[in-house]
């Protein structure tokens, strides 16, 4: 894959940008906690839930395109995420437009992210506020999941025909919830190496399908009965967009896996985590 046109962290940044255009649903959702709604024209179809950016146009994607639509928009700057398809990026740029493609591994790369947004938007202040509330409320449930007698065991899954795990960042909110992630984030891997790592928990939140992911099929695959999430059926869904939006849903999502880690003390009404 040919590497971001531009990367997160870029030396410079172009001059305040009045009309974008989000094909990423952690775009949207960072612009919209920095206030900066206004300079959204248009968004992909994958922002469907965001409330604030209902009647905004749909797009599609960085895999798929429709140029034309985005050109009646009149954006200054596109903006993306990797991977993409080449071809719908080579498209953009023929037709003069500008593309700037995120691509975060880590939370340190998602608050960069938020702040190369703050910036561009001219709302450096608000990003740093975001980042800080951020981090503050992860380090809340962080705090709380210190207080557990063990570190289960965990799989997180983003797909599963091919068996992809979550993205590398679930990796330190997993951490963050009490847990230890059993395989690297973001990898394609086989039915074997999931009885190999012997999770006792599994959490599936399959890209783009909300909270439909089937914990039936994890559950009735004849290769991981003697895994031990399995036999306690400690098999759990998390709604998508709350582990695979590199931006501010991945507090609750952090939230979701604490519960999912240890529900006892989740059901504790004293030391909950901030918005809890």
């Amino acid at each position: 894959m040919t590497p971001a046109i531009r990367n997160s962290t870029p030396k410079t940044v172009p001059p305040l940008t009045e009309r974008i255009v989000s094909l990423a649903p952690s775009v949207t959702s960072i612009l919209v906690a920095l206030g900066a709604r206004q300079h959204l024209v248009g968004v992909t179809k994958w922002c469907a839930d965001v409330a604030e950016v209902s009647g905004l146009p749909r797009l599609g994607h960085c895999w798929s395109l429709d140029v034309k639509q985005v050109e009646k928009l009149r954006p200054t700057l596109v903006i993306g995420s990797v991977p993409y398809k080449q071809e719908t990026v080579a498209k953009l740029l023929d037709s003069a437009m500008t593309f700037l493609a995120m691509n975060p591994r880590s939370l340190a790369d998602i608050y960069s992210d938020i702040r190369l947004l703050g910036r561009i938007t001219a709302r450096a202040s608000a990003a740093e506020r975001l980042t800080r509330q951020i981090r503050k409320s992860l380090a809340a449930i962080s705090a709380r999941a210190r207080r557990a007698e063990a570190r289960p065991r965990v799989y997180c899954e983003a797909w599963s025909n091919p068996r992809i795990t979550s993205p590398p960042w679930v990796e330190e909110l997993v951490a963050i919830a009490g847990g230890r992630m059993v395989l690297p984030g973001g990898k394609r891997i086989t039915d074997e190496a999931v009885v190999r790592a012997n999770p006792e928990v599994i959490v599936i939140a399959w890209t783009a399908t909300g909270i439909r992911s089937p914990a039936s099929k994890a559950l009735s695959n004849p290769k991981w009965q003697q895994v031990p999430a399995i036999l306690h059926r400690r098999v759990h869904v998390v709604r998508d967009e709350l582990l695979n939006t590199p931006g501010p849903p991945i507090v609750e999502g952090a939230k979701a896996l604490f519960r999912i880690l240890h529900p006892d003390l989740a059901r504790q009404k004293n030391g909950r985590p901030n918005g809890d």
